[in-house]
């Protein structure tokens, strides 16, 4: 049966729809504006607002240093235990510290040092840049002896794990992957890759950062050894918010913090001049943290956690059909390419069109349409869905917009150039 195009058909989805509630917890400055970027920045909570007053006029304002006992030493931890349960994991099992990129420079070189003789890592191309930088970093760093595997995506926008098992063999220390890639939003089958890893003697890593909040995870049943994420996108931790990192219990004795601070010190207030590393997780941290954006993060972790990720990723699965559906009968006539899986067991929540004018496009969308999403080169325009947030309406009005834009031509007067922020 072909999809029903009208805006009837949304709206009656969204009044079916048994997390709409949750949208009122967003703030919503403008209703016209559509938001399909929470894949890159989510939207601030309301809860996120009184809790930030009372975190600086209360907490800093009042308790002064007193509020680093009453809440805020124990907060990497705490607010750690419960993105754990977003992530399938124990709660002594993750942290909340440093940046996405920071961490996975930790896990890396720890890694590595607990793989003594193996020197190749193992990666694919759809990882996120930022996560090749620092892996080729951490390699120059290990020595001359390192190399690192990039195993690339013959369709653009996928790598299967058998494309990846022919990298993986006894020289390899680690692999380590983007579980839903930044461009495409293919998802990679956590459970299959992670024994592929295992099987060859070496240890894995997941970058989460496009899966967390947006679907359930399983890291201790699919037996992952690491992790990290962000947590200022579908986490709506806000900009710049710290990122979480994840050791198996197993492990955190075994692996050693290259990165050796005060925070992660066994007893930090004796100020002992030798360093003896906390037990469990706790010597993943360093440095102080950043306060205010670690409990910024707090309030839209408790909202996914009682919207229930089961019922956040059957929406997210239900909204892209939707919007693929719409592809197909409004947008792929008028020149756009479906740059993500059309099997939605292997897309996240965000989708990508190509079009040779995507960036423009783009643009259009953004400065005259009031729709936000994002490009990445080097034709890809993303739209991401945030199922906590985002109504039916939104992704059917987005299309009308789209097809304004290209029916009218209004892309034309955007020059080809690109900004700094795409």
């Amino acid at each position: 049966m072909p999809l029903p195009i009208d805006v009837d058909y949304a709206r009656q989805l969204d009044r079916q729809d048994v997390l709409a509630r949750f949208r009122g917890e967003f703030v919503i400055d403008d209703p016209d504006v559509i938001y399909l970027d929470g894949n890159s920045l989510g939207r601030l909570p309301r809860r996120c607002i009184g809790r930030m007053h009372d975190a600086i006029d209360r907490q800093w304002g009042e308790r002064l240093i007193r509020a680093w006992g009453d809440d805020w030493f124990g907060a990497p931890q705490r607010i750690g235990a419960k993105i754990a349960q977003l992530l399938g994991a124990a709660a002594d099992e993750v942290i909340v510290a440093d940046s996405t990129s920071v961490n996975l420079f930790k896990l890396v070189m720890a890694a590595l040092q607990a793989r003594p003789g193996r020197t190749r890592v193992v990666t694919d191309e759809l990882n996120f840049p930022s996560d090749l930088y620092v892996l080729r970093g951490a390699l120059r760093l290990a020595g001359a002896d390192y190399r690192l595997e990039v195993v690339r995506a013959d369709d653009g926008m996928s790598v299967s794990a058998d494309a990846l098992a022919g990298s993986i063999d006894e020289r390899t220390a680690l692999v380590t992957l983007s579980h839903t890639a930044f461009k495409s939003g293919y998802v990679h089958d956590m459970a299959q890759v992670t024994n592929l890893a295992h099987r060859a003697g070496a240890l894995i890593l997941w970058d989460l950062s496009h899966s967390v909040g947006a679907m359930p995870l399983s890291l201790d049943e699919a037996a992952v050894d690491l992790a990290v994420g962000c947590t200022y996108k579908y986490l709506n931790g806000g900009p710049g918010a710290p990122a979480f990192l994840y050791v198996r219990r197993d492990l955190q004795e075994r692996l050693v913090n290259p990165v050796w601070g005060w925070f992660g010190q066994r007893e930090p207030f004796d100020f002992g001049l030798e360093y003896d590393r906390a037990p469990g997780i706790a010597h993943f941290l360093t440095g102080t943290p950043a306060t205010l954006s670690l409990l910024a993060i707090e309030p839209g972790v408790d909202l996914l956690l009682e919207a229930g990720l089961s019922r956040l990723r059957e929406k997210s699965v239900q909204q892209t059909e939707y919007l693929v559906g719409l592809w197909e009968a409004l947008l792929q006539p008028l020149g756009f390419t479906l740059n993500s899986p059309r099997d939605s067991k292997w897309r996240g929540s965000h989708v990508s069109f190509g079009h040779a004018d995507g960036w423009r496009i783009d643009r259009a969308l953004i400065e005259e349409m009031n729709v936000l999403p994002d490009f990445r080169h080097p034709d890809n325009i993303r739209f991401g869905i945030a199922p906590i947030y985002t109504s039916f309406a939104d992704i059917h009005e987005t299309v009308r917009r789209l097809v304004a834009v290209m029916t009218e031509r209004r892309y034309e007067k955007y020059p080809v150039e690109r900004a700094g922020v795409t």
